[in-house]
């Protein structure tokens, strides 16, 4: 095996190591409260992934170029790391996704019952219970739809 080869397969444990790190980091998203974090933890990951997508290239062109065949068999196997990461990486974003949209929509339908008791208690003045409760519901309504939608 020449030294392209074991700096390409070097440049795809590094990466490989990099993208678990970041995936534990993601999965850790599940059991706390989003504060924003994903989104950065997102694109890192997706940068990552393309950065492994590309070394994996390199390595099928270095092996369609005369490389070395035992670098094919290690080629496959970080193809189908690539392919294991990108498929949990976009099942755990649709799950927390999904996880925001239901606690958005928890939330304002806590809001719409803090509206209807506001309305039932006469606090405040009873249009603006109202037009709360219109916002509360139109906010529900289009949470509902963009969710079938999907």
């Amino acid at each position: 095996m020449n030294v392209p080869s074991l700096g390409m397969i070097y440049g795809n444990i590094k990466i490989e190591a990099q993208l678990d790190e970041q995936m534990h980091s993601y999965r850790r998203l599940f059991s706390t409260k989003s504060d924003g974090a994903e989104s950065d933890l997102e694109a890192g990951i997706d940068l990552l992934l393309r950065q492994l997508q590309q070394v994996n290239a390199q390595m099928q062109a270095w092996i369609c170029s005369g490389g070395s065949e035992m670098v094919s068999h290690t080629l496959t196997r970080h193809q189908e790391i690539l392919q294991d990461l990108t498929q949990e990486f976009d099942r755990h974003r649709s799950s927390l996704r999904t996880k925001q949209e239901h606690a958005l929509l928890l939330e304002d339908f806590k809001e719409f019952d803090r509206a209807r008791l506001d309305l039932e208690s006469g606090d405040g003045s009873t249009k603006q219970a109202l037009l709360n409760e219109h916002v509360g519901i139109n906010r529900n309504t289009a949470q509902v739809i963009k969710i079938l939608r999907q």
